[in-house]
């Protein structure tokens, strides 16, 4: 059991996808606040949507995963944190998207995908495997989603990061906001962030994140992420 920031509680069943620091920066980088309603594309057990509840009272996520058993687990963290007037799962493939919404539905959508179109990541889980979840799909499910001007925020490898903005091109979705993000500011980049924008016009923004310091010791944002407080 994890606890979460302000008294919520995080449950991953067995099988399932952990919380790591892919969904903990990602759900750093979402500046949902204010976006009403957020659909979480492959929302697993919950994870993000917890995250986002707990820093913002007025949030609503809806999530939609594939896998029954992290369905299962998400409706399982939604009554154990009584969120059921703010949290929701469905249990459905996210190219069902389009028949299940009206278009522009979400003022904000964030997922944090599968990262590996194939080759040796084939023996990962299907949680970090594109079988069900191209970035074409994502991007196409995105754009149905989302309101003119709304955001879709993910965390995907650096590797990809081309295609990423690329897909997303196609679907009217326009890069705006990157962040690098390193585990050690002397470290690779392991991570990118990024905020797209439905209908937006072109204009990049680049920043850069690191976790830890060259000795190893935490950065402030570090600590904003992961909710501690510095003595």
């Amino acid at each position: 059991m994890e606890s979460l920031p302000n008294g919520l509680w995080l449950d991953v069943p067995p099988g399932c996808f952990p919380l790591t620091t892919d969904c903990m920066v990602l759900a750093w980088f979402a500046h949902t606040r204010g976006s009403k309603s957020v659909l979480d594309l492959g929302s697993g057990c919950g994870q993000l949507g917890l995250l986002l509840c707990a820093d913002d009272p007025d949030c609503h996520v809806t999530g939609i995963e594939l896998e029954e058993a992290a369905h299962l687990g998400a409706l399982e963290n939604i009554r154990r944190n009584d969120l059921a007037g703010r949290m929701e799962s469905i249990c459905a493939d996210l190219r069902r998207v389009p028949s299940l919404f009206a278009p522009g539905s979400f003022a904000c959508c964030i997922s944090n995908p599968p990262y590996f179109s194939g080759g040796p990541a084939s023996r990962f889980s299907p949680a970090r495997r594109e079988d069900c979840c191209t970035l074409g799909d994502l991007m196409a499910s995105a754009a149905w989603a989302l309101k003119y001007g709304g955001d879709f925020f993910l965390v995907h490898r650096p590797e990809r990061l081309a295609e990423l903005i690329a897909r997303g091109a196609e679907h009217k979705l326009e890069a705006k906001q990157l962040t690098l993000v390193r585990h050690r500011e002397d470290g690779p980049i392991a991570l990118v962030l990024v905020r797209l924008r439905k209908g937006a016009k072109p204009g990049l923004t680049i920043g850069e994140l690191s976790l830890r310091h060259g000795d190893g010791s935490p950065t402030k944002e570090y600590l904003e992420i992961y909710h501690i407080r510095e003595d």
